[in-house]
């Protein structure tokens, strides 16, 4: 009984893709090749996404898996497995779409609630398997659905909660779901829609102005809101107005509150009424009439000198009859200073400041707006000087000057003057900084500085400063006489000298050895220097340098020059007899020696 599979293969009527709630079947077909015609049991066994679903033992070769209502839980992919005379052999997969879901059903904890409580509901897909997209709707008669969803992973149903709202009378409510399938998003259709009736708990509460909603400032006006309540207990009004909270009764029907009407007691009002999560609101609008404008303070003038005369005057146009005072504006509280509407005072500069004025009428009391006034002691004589120091600047460096007024009120304005050329024009309090970065040498001409306030008496002007300019020393060189070789005991002349630089200037000559030696050193008004080294000696012998430096602070080398102490003429000779005269008669006692041995024959 030989026997081969020439293939197994797996497929669906009526198609991969079937209709929610249509019959479908899976097929299992086994192609096999054999030697002579005897019997095979095949063992069919078909598996859903890897899970066993059907198994039959058949002498065909054909074995149908049939699903009479194909749900979208079939969806998935089906493979199968043939198992005949100990060979086994297993088809592709092949992946089945059941397309459409059920309907929904959703169910509602209450059918009856209360405003303020809320509705319980649960949606439900029996023949659906998760994850799942639940939505739910809240829907109300001219108003928009309001949704929720949820994602339910696990389960197929969800439950959610809507809280029952103010002018909620009738509520209808469903649910529809979704899911995705193959990079697909199906959707249910929507479930039975659910009725649900609110009963209200206390009626919209009522609101009303006392005598009227319209009014003049200085009246008083009475606020009354109330309601009719089904249970007492856990009731609360409110009253509001800009969510600002004015009365507040618990466990009453009624709520009163009155206060004397001012301009800003205009606007819209709010009266609620608030039991748990129930809450009725209603609104009034009140207008209050002015019953006299606002103060108008004014002064004789706003900058003034000190000991001058100043009169504030209060006024309410086309209004006479108030009682007016006059008040000086302070951080810590304002300061009383007269019952009137008038006010003459003879000002010093602590009086600077903001002044108002107050009117009363019919127990309303309103307020003007400040007026500044400033009072100016003179500026006294500004002093010009360098900042830091002596009056001076050395060349190429910025200069800076400050110019101070010990008296005067602020704000001064200073202006710096470079010769009659005004420079800079600074605005502070007591003193002001200029910085002249363009100094040149031949620079002529002083600084000088004036300062200036609102004081009537004018300007002031400092004495002038003279600025001296240091010009660094530039190109110290050193030279000496004789140069170069020096006679042992002899007279050296150094000169040190600069090719520019202010006066004095302060020289030192160095002899350079392991450590630099000071030789000399002098401050001259000159531009050069000579130091005379009298009997130089052998030691002497070595390298000089000199440094020059001025009021610039910048120290100067010059280049090295070498000095190299010789033998005098006269050391010489003496030098040369001590060796001469004794070779000269080694010499000659010689010449006598060969000429004896000549004469004697030896």
């Amino acid at each position: 009984q030989v026997f081969t599979f020439n293939m197994v293969e797996i497929k669906v009527q009526p198609s991969v893709k079937v209709k929610n709630g249509a019959p479908m079947s899976i097929i299992c077909r086994a192609d096999i090749s054999k030697k002579s015609d005897f019997q095979l049991r095949h063992n069919f066994t078909i598996f859903k996404d890897g899970k066993l679903v059907f198994m039959i033992t058949s002498d065909k070769g054909e074995a149908r898996y049939g699903i009479p209502v194909a749900r979208s839980s079939d969806t998935g992919e089906y493979e199968c497995t043939v198992d005949a005379g100990g060979k086994i052999k297993s088809s592709n997969s092949l992946f089945v779409w059941v397309t459409g879901m059920t309907k929904p059903i959703l169910t509602a904890e209450k059918k009856e609630v209360l405003e303020g409580e809320v509705v319980k509901l649960r949606c439900e897909l029996p023949e659906e398997v998760p994850p799942l997209y639940f939505f739910f709707r809240k829907i109300k008669m001219n108003s928009k659905p309001k949704q929720k969803h949820v994602l339910e992973l696990q389960r197929n149903f969800s439950t959610v909660e809507f809280s029952v709202e103010e002018e909620d009378n009738i509520l209808h409510f469903d649910c529809f779901a979704s899911r995705h399938v193959n990079l697909e998003l199906e959707t249910s259709e929507p479930s039975n829609r659910t009725l649900v009736t609110v009963k209200e708990p206390f009626i919209k509460p009522t609101l009303n102005a006392k005598p009227s909603s319209n009014i003049t400032e200085g009246d008083r006006i009475q606020f009354e809101c109330s309601t009719m309540i089904a249970q007492m207990r856990g009731i609360e009004i409110i009253l509001q107005k800009n969510k600002t909270i004015l009365n507040s009764v618990q466990d009453e029907e009624l709520l009163k509150y009155s206060a004397v009407a001012t301009l800003e007691d205009s606007g819209e009002y709010l009266c609620k009424v608030e039991q748990g999560r129930a809450s009725k609101t209603t609104k009034l609008n009140v207008v209050v009439a002015e019953l006299f404008p606002q103060p108008v303070l004014t002064a004789s003038a706003i900058k003034l000198d000190e000991n001058k005369e100043l009169t504030l005057n209060c006024s309410i146009s086309g209004f006479q009859k108030a009682n007016f005072s006059i008040l000086r504006k302070k951080s810590n509280g304002d300061i009383w200073l007269k019952n009137s509407r008038n006010l003459t005072m003879r000002v010093h500069v602590n009086d600077t400041g903001s002044y108002i004025c107050k009117a009363e009428v019919k127990g309303i009391v309103k307020e003007s707006k400040p007026v500044k006034i400033n009072v100016y002691a003179p500026v006294s004589k500004p002093t010009l000087s360098v900042v830091g120091g002596l009056p001076e600047v050395v060349l190429g460096k910025p200069l800076r000057l400050i110019c101070r007024a010990v008296m005067g009120t602020p704000p001064i304005t200073f202006t710096f003057y470079k010769g009659n050329k005004a420079k800079k024009i600074v605005v502070n309090d007591t003193y002001a900084v200029f910085l002249d970065e363009d100094i040149r040498q031949n620079d002529k001409g002083g600084y000088k500085c004036d300062a200036r306030n609102s004081h009537s008496s004018g300007m002031k002007t400092s004495n002038i400063l003279n600025i001296t300019v240091i010009v660094p020393i530039r190109n110290a060189s050193l030279g000496s006489s004789p140069y170069g070789e020096v006679e042992d005991g002899s007279e050296t002349a150094f000169l040190c000298s600069v090719k520019e630089g202010s006066w004095p200037i302060h020289f030192k000559i160095f002899k350079k050895t392991d450590h630099e030696v000071l030789l000399f050193e002098k401050s001259e008004n000159a531009d050069r220097i000579l130091w005379r080294k009298e009997a130089m000696n052998r030691q002497d012998t070595g390298t000089y340098y000199c440094i020059a430096s001025n009021r610039a602070n910048v120290d100067v080398k010059s280049h090295p020059i070498t000095i190299n102490v010789i033998l005098a003429a006269w050391q010489k000779g003496v030098i040369a007899a001590f060796v001469l005269i004794p070779t000269a008669g080694a010499i000659a006692l010689t010449s006598w020696w060969f000429l004896f041995k000549k004469k004697t024959g030896k």
